[in-house]
């Protein structure tokens, strides 16, 4: 049983600083937090490891049989210059080609007309199924099967005369990226939601504007960074060009180290011209991919520029703090 005159709850003392018998009270000092940091280990080790791998790999390359001075030599000489002019133009022009015709074959594909949802389908199932190079070679070697272009009053001419090397890879590049261009029109497109066509459809629009006015503003969101992608990467492909004699990068510099007997040298050349130029159209990307954004973001991202400046003038700034 319970003891009638124990103490019940209301008669402990609550909890807090203890009173003096003065009726004062005494503060107790807060017990010490020891915090112990979390230790990495293997993040030192993984460092170290990376580091000399990295070492290696210089070294390797000091040692090497390379002679450094024909670099800076070559990286500017008239025949590297103009072979990169050329691939600049091809990438170019063969990228036009590919998102012009690549608009025009995903709205085909999304077409209610079978014929032409079928012709699209088809091309883009034979352009995205055989690779490149092949594609370039048989541009090359039409004249094989056609040995005359002839349009009627308007040109006629000897296929192999036509058929120049710029003009098989201006073929072979841009018709095989717009097969790939017209798969990721199609899905910009189709992120659209079909509320706002059948919303501009009910207030007069044609199905033209309403594509132009519509629905590819708001794609171009989705289309902007796959695309910027490919011209990165046509860029690169571009070097496959090679193989039907037109004079980009790495045909010249294969031409240049056959001469010279500097492999190397003319392949670090090639890849310093690549690096730069890629490293420029990504700059640019971002900067259209961030133009694009301004619909669906409240705030823009701040640019490397920008970064820049607000940490240099704006001091250290809190963790958490924008």
């Amino acid at each position: 049983m319970t003891d009638p005159n124990s103490p019940g709850p209301a008669d402990k003392r609550p909890a807090g600083p203890e009173l003096s018998k003065t009726g004062t009270a005494t503060a107790v000092p807060p017990e010490t937090i020891k915090a112990i940091p979390v230790r990495h280990p293997w993040r030192w080790v993984s460092a170290a490891v990376v580091l000399a791998l990295l070492g290696l790999l210089v070294y390797a390359f000091a040692n090497a049989k390379i002679e450094w001075g024909d670099v800076p030599e070559y990286l500017f000489s008239d025949r590297v210059v103009e072979a990169a002019g050329n691939t600049l133009l091809i990438t170019v022009l063969a990228m036009l080609l590919g998102v012009v015709l690549g608009i025009v074959l995903a709205v085909m594909r999304l077409s209610d007309n079978p014929v032409t949802s079928t012709f699209a389908n088809l091309y883009i199932w034979f352009f995205r199924g055989t690779p490149v190079l092949l594609q370039l070679l048989l541009w090359y070697n039409l004249g094989l099967v056609f040995q005359t272009l002839n349009l009627g009053p308007i040109y006629k001419n000897e296929m192999t005369d036509v058929m120049t090397p710029f003009v098989a890879a201006l073929l072979g590049l841009g018709l095989n990226e717009a097969a790939y261009m017209a798969e990721i029109v199609r899905a910009g497109i189709q992120s659209v939601d079909e509320g706002q066509t059948e919303a501009s459809h009910a207030l007069g629009m044609s199905r033209g504007k309403t594509m132009r006015r519509i629905v590819l503003p708001q794609a171009m969101r989705v289309i902007v960074p796959p695309t910027g992608n490919e011209f990165i990467n046509m860029l690169k492909t571009s070097s496959l060009a090679m193989v039907i004699q037109y004079t980009e990068l790495t045909f010249v510099s294969n031409e240049i180290s056959a001469t010279n007997l500097n492999p190397m040298e003319m392949y670090i050349v090639v890849a310093i011209w690549y690096l730069a130029m890629t490293s420029v159209f990504s700059v640019i990307q971002y900067y259209i991919e961030r133009h694009y954004a301004k619909g669906s973001v409240r705030q823009l991202p701040l640019t490397p520029w920008q970064k820049i400046r607000r940490s240099v003038f704006s001091g250290p700034r809190l963790k958490g703090t924008r």
